[in-house]
C-alpha cells in the first residue's frame, strides 16, 4: 500500500513539473496550433456545460490522472521501468489508445506534429519527475523518516 500511495504523490508532484513544461512549451507553437491542449480539449468534451469551472476542473483532474498513473507506475518492476520511457508509454496509451477509442479526441496522428512534440516532451518531463520522485519518497522513507535502527545510527 504504501508504495501505491508514494507512486500517486509523485505522480502529483511530477505533474506540476509537466504542466510547467506544457505552458512554457505552448508560448513556442505557432500561432495557428496555439488552440487548448488535450488535457482542456478532453475536459470541453467530457463536460461541456462546465462554464466557468472548465479551468479549475481541467487542471484538478489533470493532476488526478497525475496522481493515478504514477501509483499504477509504482506497481512496475523498479528495475526495468525508466521514468522516461513510462511517460512516453502514457501519451501514447492516451492519445492513440483510450482518448480517441472513447470517441473524445482524434488520435494524436491527426494532431499538428509541433503540439505532439510539446506533449511528448511534457511527458518526458513528467516520467522523469515521477521515477525521481519515487526514487527521492523510497528513500526518504528508509533513511531520514525511519524509525528504529536506521534512525539511531546518527546517535553513535
Amino acid at each position: 500500500m504504501q508504495r501505491l500511495v508514494f507512486g500517486a504523490v509523485a505522480g502529483f508532484s511530477a505533474t506540476m513539473a509537466m504542466t510547467a513544461a506544457m505552458r512554457h512549451l505552448f508560448h513556442h507553437l505557432d500561432r495557428n496550433d496555439r488552440y487548448p491542449l488535450p488535457p482542456r480539449e478532453i475536459n470541453q468534451e467530457l463536460f461541456p456545460h462546465g462554464g466557468r469551472a472548465l479551468p479549475a476542473l481541467t487542471v484538478l483532474s489533470h493532476f488526478g490522472y497525475g496522481a493515478a498513473a504514477g501509483a499504477l507506475y509504482a506497481l512496475l518492476p523498479r528495475r526495468k521501468s525508466p521514468g522516461a520511457l513510462y511517460g512516453v508509454a502514457v501519451w501514447a496509451a492516451s492519445y492513440f489508445g483510450w482518448v480517441p477509442g472513447f470517441r473524445i479526441l482524434r488520435p494524436a496522428s491527426r494532431h499538428p506534429p509541433r503540439r505532439d512534440i510539446l506533449m511528448i516532451a511534457a511527458h518526458l518531463v513528467w516520467g522523469l519527475a515521477l521515477s525521481a520522485g519515487l526514487r527521492e519518497l523510497d528513500r526518504s522513507a528508509e533513511d531520514v523518516f525511519a524509525a528504529g535502527d536506521a534512525r539511531d545510527a546518527w546517535d553513535e
